[in-house]
């Protein structure tokens, strides 16, 4: 593990020479308009959202509401919160529901203003992305960003002990002159990681959110893919630490990213005070219906379990027999390594097969490639096309 800081004054620098946050992504209308194919046509690995589909249940009430839409929605989604509240055993005044976690991400930022900020990396893109847009509006003290060196060799996995210690020498300590010790210290953290797939076990999770509120800095944790390994969750642990905020989103295992649903979880105050700063009528009525029956489909959460387990056997076992090289995941997407992924990339989307370009991600380079957990139908698409172009027996 290594620790990488950087200040504000370097950063535009460092920025280009790393491409630590590329231009515009991939997505399906981008490739089907380039490839002139029809936009269901198009088989994206490259985002993880649970092959099932958006649950029938959801569909029922949707078509039930339907005749309501011209009715404004609740801008403070209080029904979706009395229902996450009882889901999850929390008070509903630490609850703030938005438009997917990018939302609140954003709001987040804007409200505290962090100086000193630690990340993992590899990991998400958006925190970077959030915090540098924030940066670009404010004026006067600079900020430093400390990179956690994700290594190869040790899976790519978080070590409790050492992130802890990251937490404390930002907290203590102002890496440079123009970042006082008075200015806000935030650290993140994707879990299970993005694009790695590996979960912080709960105990050490505990330690690190303690660490936090005693030094006093902010710990983000990203609990976004948390749904496909539900026992690793400190959700309802936030009580007492008003230093520790999770969010929370629909897009992934629930299918909900066309309507935009997300959740965070936070102090009481902070929560006020983040929703002086949002835009009005965020989540539409819905959004706000589908989240909340979501909650309730015991039958949705296992057959997804049931599905996504059988596929990550059928798939680990095709990368084995193609030399393709993975690490294991909690998730439901896979980091490959391949020596030529970008040829394979280029080839695969002439298909229609989109997959994850991790090129952009500080801490990987252009043979790393995500791949998500599609159904069985489409996997074994993807396998056959790996195949092909690995000239292997799969």
């Amino acid at each position: 593990m290594c620790i990488t800081m950087i200040s504000s004054h370097n950063r535009e620098e460092e920025r280009s020479a790393h491409c630590a946050l590329p231009g515009k992504e991939e997505n399906i209308y981008r490739a089907a308009e380039e490839l002139h194919m029809q936009e269901r046509k198009i088989m994206d690995f490259s985002l993880p959202v649970n092959p099932l589909g958006v649950s029938k249940r959801i569909k029922a009430e949707l078509r039930q509401h339907l005749k309501y839409l011209n009715i404004y929605p609740d801008p403070d989604a209080k029904r979706l919160r009395k229902r996450l509240s009882q889901y999850h055993g929390i008070d509903p005044e630490r609850i703030l529901c938005g438009n997917g976690s990018s939302e609140l991400l954003h709001l987040l930022v804007r409200v505290l203003r962090p100086r000193r900020i630690l990340l993992p990396a590899p990991t998400h893109q958006g925190y970077e992305k959030a915090v540098s847009r924030i940066q670009k509006i404010d004026e006067g003290e600079g900020a430093v960003f400390a990179y956690y060196q994700l290594e190869k060799a040790d899976g790519f996995r978080i070590s409790a002990k050492t992130y802890i210690q990251a937490i404390k020498n930002m907290a203590v300590s102002p890496p440079h002159a123009q970042c006082s010790s008075q200015s806000v210290c935030m650290a993140f953290l994707c879990n299970p990681n993005s694009p790695t797939g590996r979960v912080i076990r709960k105990d050490e999770l505990r330690k690190i959110a303690e660490t936090a509120k005693e030094n006093k800095c902010y710990l983000v944790l990203d609990e976004a893919f948390m749904d496909f390994c539900p026992g690793e969750s400190v959700l309802a642990d936030g009580a007492e630490n008003p230093y520790l905020i999770l969010l929370r989103t629909m897009t992934y295992f629930h299918a909900l990213a066309g309507l935009r649903i997300g959740y965070g979880v936070c102090a009481r105050e902070l929560v006020r005070e983040m929703e002086k700063y949002r835009e009005p009528w965020t989540i539409n009525s819905l959004a706000q219906r589908a989240a909340a029956i979501a909650l309730k489909d015991r039958a949705y959460l296992n057959e997804t379990y049931a599905l996504v387990q059988n596929e990550k056997r059928f798939l680990e076992k095709k990368f084995t027999k193609l030399g393709i090289e993975y690490f294991p995941s909690d998730a439901n997407f896979y980091l490959i390594k391949m020596d030529d992924a970008q040829k394979i990339l280029s080839r695969l989307k002439t298909k229609g097969i989109l997959v994850g370009d991790c090129s952009g991600f500080r801490g990987l380079d252009d043979t790393y490639l995500r791949i998500a957990v599609k159904s069985h139908k489409e996997n074994a698409v993807l396998s056959r096309e790996l195949t092909k172009l690995t000239g292997k027996e799969g």
